[in-house]
């Protein structure tokens, strides 16, 4: 017996009911309890944004505009290139501060992409590089080593996305036990 295949305008709602139930954390992968607070920013009562990500952000952003208008010279941008290889591979290691591990990195890139082909051709294999690693690497799930609330099932870190996630469920499971069992 095959599973009844689901009409495509059920399928888009599904999507946007995923979407708007997991908007609040969508981009702050990190949990969203007491200890990490200093790990997210908070937009507004729900909006929750990564540090580093934004920090990585608003450095690519600005080293791109300070290229655009600088127009620097080769030299510049491989600088800039080694330093942003520098203090991105050093934040690795060991825990820098966001404004060195994730803001500096990313101006490094945005100068590097004005400042000739080798240097852009170099920042935009290093991000690149990066994204992929990053992907592959993927959201840690497991609990947090230093966390009181080890026992706790979930955490209080994730008590409303888990919440949120079994609204969503409990939803969807009745929309789809209401799908006319002709649709086959």
């Amino acid at each position: 017996m095959t599973a009844p295949e689901i009409p495509r305008s059920l399928a888009r709602r599904i999507d946007r009911l995923s979407r708007r139930a997991h908007a609040f954390h969508r981009h702050a992968h990190h949990p969203l309890c007491e200890p990490y607070r200093g790990e997210v920013i908070r937009v507004g009562r729900q909006l929750r944004l990564c540090k580093g990500c934004s920090f990585l952000t608003a450095g690519l952003f600005a080293g791109l505009a300070a290229g655009a208008t600088l127009r620097p010279p080769l030299v510049w941008g491989l600088v800039a290139l080694a330093v942003a290889l520098g203090a991105g591979f050093w934040s690795l290691r060991a825990r820098l501060p966001k404004l060195l591990g994730r803001l500096l990195p990313g101006a490094g890139l945005g100068l590097a992409l004005f400042s000739g082909w080798p240097a852009a051709l170099g920042a935009l294999l290093v991000l690149g590089a990066s994204g992929l690693l990053y992907r592959r690497r993927g959201v840690a799930r497991e609990r947090c080593r230093t966390c009181s609330e080890q026992s706790a099932s979930p955490c209080s870190g994730f008590v409303r996305i888990v919440r949120r996630e079994r609204a969503f469920q409990r939803v969807v499971a009745r929309w789809l036990r209401d799908l006319p069992r002709s649709v086959a």
